[in-house]
């Protein structure tokens, strides 16, 4: 691959290091007010006391991660816009959300979204989700934290393993010390980054097509602009059923039965503020996720004559948008490292949601009930201590599963596989029990192990590789094709 010579400069650095420094403030900062952290109601649940507004960002940046910024962005370059149709689906699911699955939490009272299951169905149900979850966060975390060092290895030419243990410990610390609370504010701050990010992708693209009406008509001119593919061909990549029954299982699994979003809905103490969180979350993820399939096609715009992936300037679909912006905007001072910190922090927020998520879990599926078993009392609820701990040694095995990451492809496509694989049979296991009375435990448990090992299978399995849309190097002022490079 012969990437652009990197202007990666001092500004660049500032700014990336005063994303990581006011990142980790906010947790030193919660560290040292209100509770300090030390109870695990505060450390874990913010005491009940978290607002609507900081809620739905925080929401919205643990779901649309670097992969999403990365991914789709080379998804709508390379296939076309028939990807956004999945928009669709969030405002779908949006009130099934907010009026069928959250009251039911708040009803049930739980710390763990799996005590639900167990108090529906019993011990086994509630274990069986538990590490189903478990192992689909630790890959899913492993993936989101390697998406931002290989955006700057493209950019820097700085290796991959710099970055991953840089983000990687920088998350561990705020997550650590802050709790949920510093979580949540990192989230809201690292969130204007993400669309800061996207939105510089858009603004050199605009400044040099002259108009947002060019970037679309070149794009519409090689045939990316596509939203009309209704096919019932369930083989067929992208249509509208099939990208509206996807997104909606992904969106479901994420927002209605997944202890991420639950234990912040949990933190705001009341239903009503749950539900409103919900309902401000849907224009945000929106806003971010069509801005992000735009940016796609702004990059087209600059390569639709001379496609940098014929002339072997990158060979993987996630290095597209950071080597566009060594492209275009390395020249400017600040502007690379603003990019950088875009990505940066939509993994920052990802893998800290799911480092505390993984905690609760941990202490409350596990730690607890082992512990009144072994001792026969309660476990010591007061201090945080353990759930800290238990931060730490999963921000460890982020890391060392990140590393791992880099035999898996394209990471838009692997993290939707990771998510769907479990998501969709855990959506499946918590809608039998809400909705279907009559389903037992023996049942419950029994479909959800078989649809897991199904959806394993199909998710993992082999698969034809996806024809991309035609694209050309004609126009390269200095064309070096791969062959010749490869030979």
């Amino acid at each position: 691959m012969n990437a652009p010579v990197s202007n990666f400069g001092l500004a660049d650095y500032a700014v990336l290091f005063a994303m990581l420094l006011i990142s980790s403030g906010i947790g030193i900062y919660f560290r040292l007010s209100g509770g300090r952290q030390k109870t695990t109601s505060e450390y874990l649940f913010a005491n009940g006391q978290m607002s609507a507004l900081p809620l739905a960002f925080s929401l919205m940046s643990s779901f649309m991660s670097a992969i999403t910024l990365l991914g789709v962005s080379a998804e709508n370059y390379s296939y076309g816009t028939m990807f956004t149709i999945h928009n669709v689906a969030f405002g779908l699911c949006t009130p099934i959300i907010a009026y069928l699955f959250v009251p039911v939490y708040f009803k049930v009272g739980v710390n763990s979204v799996y005590q639900y299951l167990e108090k529906r169905f019993g011990n086994s149900a509630k274990i069986s989700g538990s590490i189903a979850f478990t192992i689909q966060m630790v890959l899913y975390m492993g993936v989101a934290l390697y998406a931002p060092a290989l955006a700057l290895e493209t950019v820097t030419g700085m290796p991959k393993a710099y970055a991953i243990l840089s983000v990687g410990f920088v998350c561990t610390f705020y997550s650590t010390i802050g709790g949920l609370k510093a979580v949540i504010f990192t989230d809201v701050f690292q969130s204007l980054l993400m669309f800061a990010a996207v939105f510089s992708v858009i603004a050199v693209a605009w400044i040099d097509k002259g108009s947002l009406a060019e970037i679309w008509r070149i794009a519409d001119s090689h045939g990316r602009i596509q939203f009309d593919n209704f096919d019932l061909d369930p083989t067929v990549r992208h249509t509208w059923w099939g990208i509206i029954l996807g997104g909606s299982v992904t969106y479901l699994s994420v927002y209605a039965v997944n202890q991420g979003q639950i234990q912040r809905y949990i933190s705001t103490g009341n239903l009503e503020t749950a539900q409103y969180a919900v309902w401000i979350n849907w224009p945000i993820v929106s806003l971010l996720s069509l801005s992000t399939s735009f940016a796609g096609l702004a990059i087209f715009s600059k390569y639709a004559e001379c496609d940098p992936f014929k002339t072997c300037k990158i060979d993987r679909s996630d290095q597209l948008m950071p080597y566009y912006v060594v492209d275009t905007m390395g020249h400017i001072p600040g502007l690379p490292g603003l990019f950088v910190s875009g990505i940066f922090s939509a993994a920052l927020s990802t893998v800290s949601a799911a480092m505390n998520s993984l905690a609760a879990v941990t202490l409350e599926d596990y730690v607890k009930p082992l512990y009144k078993r072994i001792s026969r009392k309660d476990y010591p609820d007061q201090s945080s201590f353990s759930a800290k701990l238990i931060s730490i040694l999963y921000g460890f095995v982020c890391i060392v599963f990140a590393f791992m990451a880099d035999g898996l492809g394209g990471v838009l496509q692997t993290s939707l596989t990771i998510l769907g694989v479990v998501g969709g049979p855990t959506l499946g296991l918590f809608s039998l029990g809400m909705f279907f009375p009559h389903a037992n435990e023996v049942g419950a448990v029994s479909g959800f192990i078989l649809s897991l090992v199904l959806t394993f299978w199909l998710g993992f399995s082999g698969k034809p590789a996806p024809i991309k849309l035609s694209t050309t190097s004609d126009g390269c002022s200095h064309p070096t094709l791969c062959w010749l490079i490869l030979n």
